[in-house]
């Protein structure tokens, strides 16, 4: 029987706290079961489970636009270090994507990795691009299309397990 995909969010967990960035990945297109996964990994560790863009939305709503990007990380870092524990599930994090927000998400998250073990459900995929595989979001044409080589990456993804073994 094939291992669940919360099984092997729990495995990255354990590899992660040996790690400078403490950063899971679990990288899926929408409706992929990354929610499901999470919240099955919050049953098993008791780790918060956290709605990034409703966070981060209720604490911008009275910024300007020019606040907003300059305030993003350390309301992100607030929102992350109001919960004591090691490990944090982050969800719905669309909103970092945002262009009008200036920032490289994948950078904001490993900065804040560095305390804390986060896992994080990425809405996008693990794309070979010859020769090299790649963490993508979005497709090339969209304004928010973000890119980033896997190296160094702890990464769960359930479409392609046998992928991401060959690193």
């Amino acid at each position: 029987m094939p291992e669940s995909l919360a099984d092997r969010v729990m495995q990255k967990i354990n590899r992660a706290a040996e790690l400078y960035h403490r950063l899971v990945i679990l990288a899926a297109p929408a409706g992929a079961g990354k929610t499901a996964a999470l919240r099955d990994v919050q049953e098993r560790t008791g780790a918060p489970l956290v709605n990034i863009n409703l966070a981060l939305s209720r604490r911008m709503l009275d910024l300007t636009g020019r606040l907003r990007a300059l305030q993003l990380p350390r309301l992100l870092a607030e929102i992350v270090n109001t919960f004591s524990g090691e490990v944090i599930l982050l969800d719905n994090i669309e909103l970092l994507f945002d262009i009008s927000l200036k920032q490289d998400p994948l950078r904001l998250l490993q900065g804040l990795s560095r305390n804390k073990t986060l896992v994080v459900a990425w809405n996008g995929e693990i794309r070979r691009i010859h020769p090299s595989l790649f963490l993508v979001y979005a497709v090339p044409e969209h304004p928010e299309y973000r890119r980033y080589a896997v190296n160094d990456l702890l990464i769960v993804s359930p479409a392609e397990p046998e992928v991401m073994n060959e690193k």
